[in-house]
């Protein structure tokens, strides 16, 4: 009987295009950053843990509210960000239940983006992020009779704190200049010792923005809308060392976007992406994952690809 793989999930955020001139309002986001068995406990136990991330992306469509493509003479993006997490998990209680906290960097290390038009509104900067804190709790682990696992879950509430580089004659920019809450629930379920699903359900909210882009003109502060997105994932454990599988992410912005407490329509986003991925594991102290994302149906977005490389470690 293989063993299955059981890794820490990290809450990340990974920062998207916010251009509000063409009306990208979210913030950045976990979009695909934690996939494989995302609701099971950390590998090698309590402890300290270090995850570190690279995305890369790159969209050739900047997409209106129709999904159409925006009549431009070229649309391309690429944007490297790394993210840095710490974790540490704490001692189980008596029920098996592990309390923890986090805390999530992500910055951009380089941000290419090209309209064809040379348009200043698509500046942009690289630099440090917002700072997001969290506070977790793992639930205890569901097994069978044989004592191998049938469900594990957790859930976790992060704020993001608006500390990071911003210019608001900048399109995009490594921080939100916002307060934003973003909790989620996770789970991980075992069909057989080979065969489980994971997800993660994340709900966004996010605060006023009291410095807008220039984009908005002379108004007073904007407030994005709240947004639902999920991570989903299939995986095929191959060998107690190593799972492949299907990984996807989702995306809805559900209340539209406010400037100066009125609410503009006509601004929601949304995309959903598919792609492979695998995870690797060196020892209960190294893991490595890594996922490709292709997106679709985008609206008020860009959509391309995604590159996510992580590793994860346990001081």
């Amino acid at each position: 009987m293989l063993k299955p793989i059981l890794r820490v999930a990290a809450a990340t955020v990974f920062v998207a295009l916010s251009s509000t001139a063409h009306a990208y309002d979210l913030p950045g986001m976990n979009l695909g950053t934690t996939s494989f068995y995302d609701g099971s406990p950390a590998p090698a136990g309590p402890g300290w843990y270090l995850e570190q991330y690279l995305t890369y992306s790159r969209a050739s469509r900047f997409n209106d509210a129709n999904g159409n493509k925006l009549p431009l003479p070229r649309q391309d993006l690429e944007v490297i960000a790394p993210t840095t997490q710490i974790i540490y998990v704490g001692q189980p209680w008596a029920n098996g239940a592990m309390p923890g906290f986090t805390l999530i960097n992500t910055s951009l290390a380089q941000v290419d983006v090209d309209d064809g038009l040379n348009n200043a509104a698509l500046s942009s900067r690289s630099g440090f992020g917002d700072l997001t804190l969290g506070a977790f709790l793992q639930l205890p682990t569901l097994t069978r009779s044989d004592g191998s696992p049938l469900l594990t879950q957790r859930i976790e509430a992060d704020v993001a704190i608006p500390i990071g580089t911003y210019d608001r004659q900048r399109s995009i920019n490594p921080g939100s200049n916002f307060w934003s809450f973003n909790p989620y629930y996770a789970a991980t379920y075992w069909f057989s010792p080979q065969w489980s699903a994971s997800g993660r359900f994340m709900y966004l909210w996010n605060g006023k923005n009291d410095d807008p882009q220039v984009a908005f003109g002379d108004v007073s502060d904007t407030q994005a809308g709240q947004a639902l997105h999920a991570n989903l994932t299939l995986q095929y454990a191959l060998t107690a060392q190593l799972s492949v599988g299907l990984n996807g992410y989702w995306l809805r912005q559900i209340t539209d976007t406010e400037v100066e407490g009125h609410a503009v329509s006509g601004r929601r986003e949304k995309v959903w992406a598919i792609g492979p991925g695998l995870i690797y594991t060196f020892s209960r102290e190294n893991l490595l994952t890594l996922n490709s994302y292709f997106e679709q149906q985008a609206e008020n977005r860009t959509e391309g690809s995604k590159l996510v490389l992580n590793w994860l470690h346990k001081f």
